[in-house]
C-alpha cells in the first residue's frame, strides 16, 4: 500500500476496464491508487490515458511490480483462467472480470490457490449494486408484499444481428454465461442456494448456433424467482416484478449506470445514474386495515465503487469478503447445467 492507498494494476486496456471499472475507482482515490495498466496493443484513440498512470505492452511489468497489491482482470473471459493464476503465483491480491471462468472446475482451482496463498480472489459482480435490484430489496423488506410468492427478472434486448453472426455453439459464450452472471448473482447474493432449479435454455436459430434464450426458474420453498432473458425482444419486459401474498411491484426500468457510461457521461457528475421520478416502480398492496395502495417507490442509487469498497474493507480492515467464493462456484455450476446439453 502507498499512503494507506491499495494500489492497483490492470490486465486489459479496452471496454471493461475503461467503462465499468476505472471511473469507479476514479471516485475512490482515497483508498485506491492505479499504476499500471497492461494490454497486448495499447491505444488511445478510444480510450483516454489517465494521467499518472503508466501503460505497458508486457504482463510482467505488472506482475513484477512489488508496490501493485491487486491486479484486476478485464479481458475475454477465456484468458481469465490463466491470468488469474499467473496473478496468483505473483503474490498479488485478483479481482476477475465476470463470468469469472470457464466452468467450476477452473474456478475451484483458482480459489484454493488464492487461500493457499492467503489472497483476496472474486468475480466483479457489481450488478449486486444496480439500483432497480437494490429498489426490490427494499420493497421486500419493508414488509408490504407479505409472504413472496414470485420474483422475475428480464434482462432483453433486440439484438438479432448478433446471434444470426455467429455460425457456432461454444458453451462458455453463450447467452447464459455472458449475461445469466449478472442476475444469477444478484439471486444467489440475496436468497442464497435454491432448492431446486428448472432450465429452459435455448437456441432460437438452431443446434450449432449461439444460444440466445434462457429462462431459469430457482426455487426457494414457496417462492420462485424466474432469471429470463432474450436477444429476440423487441419491446422489453420490466426489469422486476414481484409478486407478495398482500401486493406487487413492478420496476419497469433498469438502472442506468451503464446507460450514462456508454454516454461517456462518468461518476463524477452528481445526477449520474439515477433515476428520475419517471422511472420509478409501483408498488401496490392491501395494508392491515384492508385499504388499497398504489405508490411509486423512489429509486435507490447504484453504485458499482461499492464492489470496490468491500474489497478495500476486506483487505485493509480484514472484514468478510462479501462476494464469496462458494457464491460464485455456485453461479459457475447453474452456468454449466444450463449449456450442457446444447450442442
Amino acid at each position: 500500500m502507498i499512503n494507506n492507498k491499495l494500489v492497483l494494476g490492470y490486465i486489459g486496456n479496452g471496454k471493461s476496464a475503461n467503462r465499468y471499472h476505472i471511473p469507479f475507482v476514479l471516485q475512490r482515490q482515497n483508498r485506491f491508487m492505479i499504476k499500471k495498466i497492461f494490454d497486448i496493443h495499447i491505444r488511445h484513440d478510444l480510450w483516454q490515458a489517465i494521467d499518472g498512470v503508466e501503460y505497458c505492452e508486457h504482463v510482467e511489468d505488472l506482475l513484477n511490480d512489488s508496490d501493485i497489491d491487486m491486479i484486476v482482470i478485464c479481458t475475454t473471459h477465456h484468458l481469465h483462467y490463466q491470468y488469474a493464476k499467473m496473478v496468483l503465483e505473483a503474490g498479488k491480491h485478483c479481482l476477475v472480470e465476470k463470468p469469472f471462468m470457464e466452468n467450476s472446475q477452473q474456478a475451484q482451482e483458482i480459489f484454493d490457490l488464492a487461500n493457499q496463498k492467503g489472497l483476496y480472489c472474486s468475480a466483479y459482480q457489481n450488478r449486486r449494486y444496480d439500483s432497480d435490484f437494490l429498489t426490490v430489496q427494499k420493497v421486500i423488506e419493508s414488509g408490504k408484499l407479505g409472504d413472496l410468492l414470485e420474483l422475475e427478472m428480464h434482462f432483453d434486448y433486440y439484438r438479432p444481428e448478433i446471434p444470426e453472426n455467429v455460425q457456432h455453439f461454444d458453451p462458455a459464450m453463450s447467452y447464459l454465461y455472458g449475461h445469466g452472471c449478472h442476475t444469477l448473482d444478484q439471486v444467489i447474493s440475496y436468497f442464497g442456494e435454491p432448492d431446486d432449479i428448472h432450465y429452459d435454455v435455448r437456441q432460437l436459430l438452431g443446434k450449432g448456433r449461439m444460444n440466445d434464450y434462457f429462462d431459469l426458474d430457482l426455487y426457494y420453498g414457496t417462492l420462485k424467482v424466474s432469471v429470463k432473458s432474450s436477444y429476440f425482444r423487441i419491446k422489453e419486459r420490466p426489469s422486476f416484478i414481484v409478486y407478495g401474498k398482500k401486493g406487487m411491484f413492478i420496476k419497469q426500468t433498469k438502472d442506468r449506470q451503464e446507460e450514462h457510461l456508454k454516454l461517456f457521461y462518468m461518476p463524477d457528475h452528481p445526477d449520474f445514474g439515477k433515476d428520475t421520478p419517471a422511472h420509478y416502480g409501483v408498488l401496490t398492496y392491501i395494508d392491515e386495515q384492508g385499504q388499497y395502495h398504489e405508490e411509486k417507490v423512489p429509486t435507490v442509487n447504484g453504485d458499482y465503487a461499492r464492489v470496490y469498497d468491500g474489497i478495500y474493507e476486506c483487505i485493509v480492515h480484514h472484514q468478510p469478503q462479501i462476494i464469496t467464493h462458494e457464491q460464485t462456484l455456485l453461479q459457475m455450476k447453474i452456468l454449466e447445467t444450463g449449456v450442457q446439453n446444447l450442442k
